[in-house]
């Protein structure tokens, strides 16, 4: 059942890097229970933005509060799952072993990690070691270690890329099973065509949110007959 309620609320949001503005005078929020797809171009923010969120991006100003506590707080580090874009798990031991280690540091029965192996479509990997992988497996390798703690929030930056149209397909639906269960889940991607797995989406364009809403929302909105092309339309609007 999709909650009221807002998981993530920002309010705005001020971070420089190098510099550089990277999110500027950013507010929105996500919803409990429900996909929200963070989607933009290359540099727009949205990796900052995930970074501000799960706290441990340094920024110039901000409200951000996960769960009513502010981001960062160690009260939130069980309850959050986050996917860099990086692989974030050990290269020298095999899927099973990497998996075995976070849960017990995440204080969870060993026997999930067979379940979670094969909800990433590890089932074959499971005794590879992890630098033999090719680089969209060890992808799904860090998938599984945010998955392992069972996470109220997962907070995944482009978990898709990379992977044939398959994988997408299941871990969408992955997604989707997630979030039925309670789970709320943020997902950065800048294929637009993600977008209509997502219950809600924020387009982010050169550090500024364009704008928010459902797919059909945006869609209506601009008048157009897909995502990508509404997203273009929102950009040509845009004050320059």
């Amino acid at each position: 059942m999709v909650s009221a309620e807002p998981a993530v609320v920002v309010e705005r949001l001020r971070v420089v890097r190098g510099g550089r503005v990277a999110l500027d005078d950013l507010s929105a929020t996500a919803r409990a229970g429900q996909v929200t797809g963070l989607l933009g171009p290359s540099g727009s923010g949205k990796s900052t933005f995930i970074r501000s969120i799960v706290g441990v991006q340094v920024v110039e100003s901000r409200s951000v509060r996960v769960f009513g506590v502010d981001a960062g707080s160690a009260s939130l580090r069980p309850r959050i799952g986050y996917m860099t874009q990086a692989p974030s798990v050990y290269s020298d031991l095999t899927v099973a072993e990497n998996l075995r280690y976070f849960a017990r540091v995440l204080r969870k029965p060993a026997e999930r990690v067979p379940d979670v192996i094969a909800d990433v479509g590890l089932e074959a990997e499971r005794d590879r070691v992890v630098d033999r992988l090719s680089g969209g497996q060890r992808a799904r390798v860090s998938l599984a270690a945010a998955l392992v703690g069972e996470p109220d929030l997962l907070v995944l930056d482009e978990p898709t890329v990379g992977l044939d149209p398959v994988l997408r397909r299941d871990l969408w639906a992955l997604f989707r099973r997630l979030a039925a269960g309670g789970a709320t889940l943020l997902v950065s991607s800048h294929v637009m065509d993600e977008a209509r797995h997502c219950d809600e989406l924020l387009l982010l364009h050169d550090g500024a949110l364009l704008a928010s809403g459902s797919p059909e929302e945006l869609r209506t909105r601009t008048g157009a007959d897909d995502l990508e092309d509404g997203f273009l339309r929102l950009i040509e609007e845009a004050p320059r």
